[in-house]
């Protein structure tokens, strides 16, 4: 399989439909077709379904698509590291984060980083602690922002300072707005959202074996998504405080829960991990800051 090809393939799943995509990538519609005709020889498979106007990805496309965007993703990385390697003024580094406040640590550090170094350029991945370890142990990742503790036989870390607090993102017009705090016992029965990393990891640290008393309805690795089916009176999203606007316009509150629920926020990399030269600067520049 050849990078160039795997591009064609990608280029025809985004557009599904030949003559799209050889107008983005600036080839002849009959190069393109053989190039993947060859490529699903070379597999022993079909790749897409093919009516008169479109190509759909089928099964073993819709495999490659996931396989070949991984591969892209590492050549096209791999190939920015060597391009940086004589340059100690900038360059790109890729960061892993989870939703959290504490996120504006970072964003300080990147800002003082930046001030030094004009040619630094950031990429920021959002999503649940597993996701984003995923793609730092498949070298997608320089660097990850998680918020659970590392493990610390395959990652080096930093703790960020501050913790999270855990409460509940209401409508202002709940019976339970009116409360200062949740208690369990008050949830018992609603419908309740949150990540699934938080049904795994966090609540059983607040509610044990009561666990199965909840009624998780719903989960969501992104709280603002959540937050739009609280509006609409669905449910109570279980989150981080200062995640969610509850300013008074916005018809929602947080309100913590009790007993108190925090978790702690780390910046994370690989074992042994060679870096490019502004990673490993950028690397420095974190210990220097918060250890």
């Amino acid at each position: 399989m050849e990078v160039r090809v795997l591009r064609y393939f990608l280029a025809i799943a985004r557009e599904e439909n030949m003559t799209r995509a050889e107008e983005r990538l600036h080839i002849s519609q009959p190069s393109l077709s053989k190039e993947i005709k060859k490529l699903e020889d070379e597999l022993g498979h079909e790749l897409f379904i093919r009516t008169n106007k479109n190509m759909r990805l089928n099964d073993e496309g819709m495999l490659l698509r996931k396989r070949a965007e991984d591969i892209i993703a590492m050549v096209d990385k791999t190939a920015e590291e060597f391009s940086q390697l004589n340059n100690i003024i900038g360059g790109d580094v890729r960061i892993g984060c989870a939703e959290s406040y504490l996120i504006k640590h970072l964003a300080r550090s990147v800002k003082s980083f930046k001030e030094k170094y004009l040619g630094f350029r950031f990429h920021i991945f959002s999503g649940d602690t597993e996701p984003v370890a995923e793609r730092l142990d498949r070298g997608l990742l320089d660097l990850a922002v998680i918020v659970e503790p590392p493990n610390l036989s395959k990652y080096n870390y930093l703790t960020i300072p501050g913790s999270d607090k855990w409460g509940v993102v209401m409508r202002r017009d709940s019976r339970l707005a009116e409360k200062s705090e949740i208690t369990f016992e008050d949830l018992y029965g609603l419908p309740l959202f949150c990540s699934e990393q938080s049904i795994k990891v966090d609540f059983p640290r607040w509610c044990g074996e009561d666990m199965d008393k909840l009624n998780f309805a719903g989960t969501f690795n992104l709280a603002y998504n959540g937050s739009v089916f609280v509006k609409e009176g669905i449910g109570y999203l279980l989150t981080f405080e200062h995640i969610i606007d509850t300013s008074e316009e916005s018809g929602l509150c947080f309100r913590p829960i009790s007993p108190v629920l925090e978790t702690d926020m780390y910046i994370i990399w690989k074992k042994y991990q060679v870096f490019s030269p502004i990673a490993e600067l950028f690397v420095k520049h974190l210990r220097s800051e918060y250890s």
